[in-house]
């Protein structure tokens, strides 16, 4: 099972599409942006150093079966060359899998995460592109089980961290209603998890002046392993979703 699945098929808050033009140069911008993420995910998940660890790769049509609930939410404020970005999830995933020579292995979890990113505007005065450099922290509570029914065996485990991240954003007016989000990130360094990054890119249509549609993509990958726990999964897949800005 893999306990990042949650971000698949459920409201969330992006890192963001172009904002537009305001008036007031120092006034505060903020937008929200609700989506579907069609992600597979492929990886491998241990509760506890003598639990067995369960390996899984799902399509998205698959981990649709296994996602017990899910709530995603991403924040964007912007004053003048300032950005700040939020970001809160939370979801409950069941799976099942076979351990050698074919017992059955189920798996559950619960993740919530919590993302705090600010950063400066380098590139604002082109006409056509914006650039932004972040950094922050990303919080993770994570717990896990792992049950062998035909053993009667069941094992658990819970792991709270916190990530360093940096990230980059560029955003790109490709036309009067079209431009595009180019979106990377990078973390863990062996602080909390060894590592995690993900990026993601979308083209994005000014359905009116503060509503944009986009599609794009989305790959994210963690790699944590402490106290026995064992968490290394990688998720990927398009999306779809709908920008508010005010």
């Amino acid at each position: 099972m893999h306990p990042l699945r949650p971000f698949l098929y459920a409201l969330a808050l992006t890192p963001g599409l172009p904002l537009a033009q305001t008036p007031d140069a120092a006034a505060w911008r903020f937008q929200v942006t609700p989506y579907v993420w069609m992600a597979g995910s492929a990886g491998d998940m241990r509760p506890t150093a003598q639990a067995p660890t369960l390996h899984s790769r799902k399509s998205f049509s698959e981990i649709l079966n296994h996602l017990d609930g899910a709530f995603f939410l991403h924040a964007t404020a912007r004053q003048q060359r300032f950005v700040a970005l939020g970001d809160v999830t939370y979801a409950s995933l069941s799976d099942a899998g076979k351990l050698p020579p074919g017992v059955s292995i189920r798996g559950k979890l619960r993740q919530t995460s919590i993302s705090a990113l600010a950063g400066y505007q380098l590139l604002h005065d082109h006409p056509r592109h914006n650039l932004d450099a972040l950094g922050g922290v990303r919080f993770w509570h994570i717990r896990t089980s792992v049950t062998v029914p035909a053993l009667q065996r069941r094992a658990s485990g819970s792991a709270d961290w916190v990530d360093p991240v940096i990230a980059v954003r560029l955003r790109s007016q490709l036309a009067p209603r079209w431009s595009s989000l180019l979106y990377a990130d990078v973390g863990g360094f062996g602080v909390g998890a060894r590592s995690t990054w993900q990026v993601m890119g979308s083209i994005n249509y000014a359905l009116k002046d503060n509503v944009h549609l986009s599609l794009g993509y989305r790959h994210l990958a963690v790699d944590y392993r402490k106290n026995g726990m064992l968490l290394n999964i990688q998720q990927g897949g398009p999306l779809l979703g709908a920008t508010w800005q005010f």
